[in-house]
């Protein structure tokens, strides 16, 4: 592993920390996500808590915090493998970010973003079944499950070499769900209502 290598593993970690829930709730004058609704400072809470611009804009820039590094690093000729190492790096930021007493959320539309510049062919084969299942049962949490679960099948299928990064990512995000799959087996885990905004 180059020095190059390791800087960017820094730096994607750094971004990932960024939390943009946290940060567009502030700027929108809304209470904290991570106190509030869920508790979980990403997009969909965010809408819970706001609506739908604060939520756009918290979705995007968590893509963007998983899409820059890696992007970055691919320009810089970083191999593959090293390139999914970063996309773990930047979801291990968002998960426990550094600036915000690692306390963070489940890293799942960061985990996208890192996919694209690499994989995009896999990344919309994720957002297609993530869509589909959201569809079907209007329940984020199990929409996401499914879609990490069968990330590694995807990766294998398409992008071989990024297989073992995925799947450190999809375990990653399976273990941030586990208060939702304790919900979801006891049928406690409320489907998604559309705010009137």
């Amino acid at each position: 592993m180059t020095a190059l290598t390791l800087l960017m593993i820094l730096v994607a970690y750094l971004l990932g920390s960024i939390s943009s829930a946290v940060l567009i709730c502030k700027l929108w004058g809304l209470p904290d996500p991570r106190k509030q609704g869920s508790g979980n400072p990403g997009a969909t809470n965010v809408y819970r808590i706001g609506g739908k611009v604060p939520a756009f804009l918290t979705l995007w820039f968590d893509v963007l915090k998983g899409m820059v590094p890696v992007w970055g690093s691919y320009f810089l000729g970083i191999e593959p493998f090293f390139l999914g190492i970063i996309a773990v790096a930047a979801c291990l930021g968002h998960i426990f970010p550094l600036y915000f007493n690692f306390r963070g959320g489940k890293a799942v539309a960061t985990a996208l973003g890192a996919m694209f510049p690499v994989a995009w062919e896999m990344a919309l084969l994720l957002i297609a079944t993530w869509l589909l299942v959201f569809k079907i049962s209007r329940v984020s949490s199990l929409a996401a499950l499914i879609t990490v679960c069968l990330a590694p099948f995807y990766a294998y299928w398409i992008k071989p070499q990024y297989t073992i990064p995925v799947i450190m990512i999809s375990v990653l995000i399976v273990w941030r769900h586990q208060a939702n799959i304790l919900r979801l087996s006891s049928g406690a885990e409320a489907p998604f209502k559309r705010r009137r905004d």
